[in-house]
């Protein structure tokens, strides 16, 4: 354990930046299967609702340096083909 007091504090930081980047990422990979769970259905509405949620929060996730933005950028690409051979 660090015994100077900026490098405790920095302990704690990554602590809970590190909660909170994990929840992040658990929202988001739920928010991908939402949509692939939507395609296997086939069903057009529930895909592009899917979709409508998943691509904000995508942007949101590489804005914040979550994700990298290629990865955003190929996820929502991957998402509205998804959509569009629905």
């Amino acid at each position: 354990m660090a015994n100077i007091a900026s490098a405790k504090k920095r302990a704690r930081q990554s602590l809970k930046r590190r909660l909170l980047n994990t929840s992040h990422k658990s929202m988001l990979r739920t928010s991908l299967k939402k949509v692939a769970l939507a395609a296997e259905s086939k069903d057009k509405k529930a895909i592009a609702e899917a979709v409508k949620s998943a691509v904000p929060l995508l942007d949101r996730m590489a804005k914040k340096g979550l994700i990298h933005k290629n990865k955003a950028a190929r996820h929502k690409h991957q998402l509205n083909e998804m959509l569009r051979n629905a």
